[in-house]
């Protein structure tokens, strides 16, 4: 048998809202998941797994028509699916009277339930949300279904208000694999037996790194192979770069502008700005912002002074008073407080213009 398993799709979510790339963002994932049907058909797939948040909210009657329609293309595939923290599945919500005609089984909120596919000798146990918010330790008091079946656990939490556990609880359970939907970050937690799929597609600037799905492979003796595919369409990137007192700032733009070219101008980043830089210069990466996909520049740069010309130019006056009482050797305060005291004054008093 093999099986694919996926969650955390968040179809309908509309990321970076208000940037120009956000209304392309909800596209791609929209089509990530499609992607997702075709590999089904593609590699003959027997089983797919959704381990919650397939939808951002609760799904809308042509969300689930959209949904249906896409899986009733898949001819060998049979698909298994929990709603999560986000799609949760409220009594008589869409969730709960839309009749699918796809070869879909969607398990039913705030109880265990065990579903049993005969032509594969699979059963699957799971448990839907019916709230957004669940501390009870739920998936640990969960049990295989069915003896002599290849058991799989479908679950959606991992943290203190979303179905917490312990991972070796759930190892002990008994389970030939754990398919866990949730947390964004892909993670296999017991080699071949128990994984995070991660989400698809990546939905803000924290989750940066790759992202993708499990394709999973089960021999006649119970036996599981599962690997982790890549599989996002574009990444968000922190990137972070050390600059010098002697750069202008059009080679700052330059530097900045080769290393997304290396990386990948197609993905979202967070340009993180260090070191020192001449404390006359004004960043300025406005025209990088234009032609990438730049969702914040932070500027942690520090101003470097030229200490003996800067007191020179006020000798007499508050600014030279300043300089010179936090560069007295015999002080005996901290030289890392001093030094931090010093360049934080200095932008302060240049900044009021009180001299």
């Amino acid at each position: 048998m093999k099986f694919i398993h996926i969650a955390d799709v968040h179809l309908g979510v509309q990321p970076d809202r208000g940037r120009i790339w956000s209304n392309e963002r909800a596209t791609e994932i929209e089509e990530s998941f499609r992607d997702i049907v075709r590999i089904c058909e593609r590699e003959a797939v027997d089983l797919l797994l959704i381990a919650g948040d397939l939808f951002h909210a609760p799904p809308t009657v042509q969300q689930l028509k959209s949904l249906d329609y896409q899986l009733r293309t898949l001819p060998f595939t049979k698909t298994v699916i929990i709603a999560g923290n986000h799609d949760y599945m409220e009594e008589n919500s869409n969730w709960e009277t839309f009749e699918f005609q796809s070869d879909t089984i969607v398990l039913p909120r705030d109880r265990a339930t065990n579903a049993y596919i005969k032509e594969l000798n699979v059963c699957v146990t799971g448990y839907s949300y019916g709230k957004k918010e669940y501390t009870e330790r739920i998936l640990e008091r969960l049990r295989p279904g069915r003896e002599g079946a290849y058991n799989i656990l479908l679950g959606h939490g991992g943290d203190k208000q979303h179905m917490p556990f312990s991972k070796e609880k759930l190892a002990r359970l008994g389970f030939d694999y754990i398919a866990l939907g949730h947390i964004h970050k892909p993670a296999h937690i017991l080699k071949n037996r128990m994984a995070f799929s991660g989400s698809l597609e990546p939905i803000d600037y924290t989750e940066t790194g790759r992202r993708g799905y499990i394709m999973g492979e089960v021999d006649a003796d119970h036996n599981t192979q599962i690997k982790w595919i890549p599989h996002n369409v574009r990444s968000y990137i922190n990137l972070a770069l050390t600059l010098s007192p002697e750069y202008s700032n059009a080679e700052i733009s330059d530097i900045v502008e080769n290393r997304i070219q290396e990386l990948g101008k197609e993905h979202i980043y967070r340009i993180l700005l260090k070191g020192c830089v001449d404390h006359n210069l004004q960043i300025n990466l406005s025209g990088l912002t234009k032609r990438y996909n730049i969702n914040e520049i932070i500027n942690h740069t520090q101003a470097d002074y030229d200490m003996e010309e800067l007191l020179a130019d006020n000798e007499n006056n508050l600014l030279g008073r300043f300089i010179r009482t936090l560069t007295d050797e015999e002080s005996t305060e901290d030289e890392n407080i001093r030094s931090k005291a010093l360049r934080y004054g200095i932008e302060a008093l240049l900044a009021a213009g009180d001299r």
